[in-house]
């Protein structure tokens, strides 16, 4: 199934450049906004995705879109002495992260990078596992984000995607669509001044191929072992895999 290409802004700079300017914007709200718009439960969902990673010994992981670093932090505290490479395309977000890193005093353990997934700076086989927390459905390009990740993991390496899908059972669809296509691109107007940001990410939730669809993907690619576990009446799911 081909992804779909869903822009934040309506303008002739490529989606990639889009996203980083949106990130940008949105920065110094970011981690409020997802608090509040998720009730709290995304650490939740971030905290179950990273315990499919707590075997391995003394880990070397890419936090690939790693924005604030949330997820980075969370694996410093939780998993067995891993090295965290975090990489976003924003540098504003990557200067909240690296205040929050300092304030955790991670320094030793995390270190950022600005970068693109579709062009990761690393070589084969260097990682033994890969994280992407909301950040595939805005990949320039899905493929080639995915095959980068492979690419740069070791062999039997594995990769854990957290992303927004989309609820089927009655009720939750209606109150999902409507919250996401209605509610929250107000609440993102009022609180980040960038309205256009929180409408994207409905479009973009829209167009991406979640559930089986996505497994698929990862299959045509020779991801290993795929698997998807669906979280709070399917808002969100974790896709776990390997090389």
């Amino acid at each position: 199934m081909a992804d779909q290409k869903v822009t934040p802004y309506n303008d002739v700079d490529t989606k990639r450049e889009q996203v980083e300017n949106m990130f940008d914007n949105i920065a110094p709200y970011y981690d409020l906004l997802n608090r509040v718009l998720s009730l709290g439960i995304d650490k939740r969902w971030r905290s179950k995705a990273i315990t499919l990673l707590k075997d391995i010994p003394s880990p070397k992981i890419l936090d690939v879109a790693t924005g604030t670093c949330d997820v980075a932090l969370e694996m410093a505290k939780k998993l067995n002495d891993p090295t965290i490479v975090g990489l976003d395309i924003s540098a504003k977000m990557l200067e909240v992260g690296q205040k929050k890193i300092d304030k955790a005093g991670f320094g030793d353990i995390i270190s950022l990078q600005q970068g693109e997934s579709e062009n990761l700076p690393f070589d084969d086989n260097t990682f033994d596992a890969i994280t992407v927390a909301f950040g595939v459905r805005n990949f320039d390009n899905l493929h080639q984000g995915l095959q980068e990740m492979k690419r740069v993991l070791k062999p039997e390496g594995q990769l854990v995607v957290l992303e927004f899908s989309k609820p089927t059972m009655f009720p939750f669809k209606q109150g999902f669509n409507f919250y996401f296509k209605n509610v929250l691109p107000r609440i993102g107007k009022l609180t980040s001044k960038d309205p256009k940001a929180y409408q994207y990410l409905y479009e973009s939730v829209q167009a991406f191929p979640d559930g089986d669809n996505f497994i698929e993907v990862l299959d045509t690619l020779g991801y290993k072992k795929s698997s998807c576990t669906a979280l709070t009446v399917g808002i969100c799911s974790i896709y776990h895999t390997r090389k």
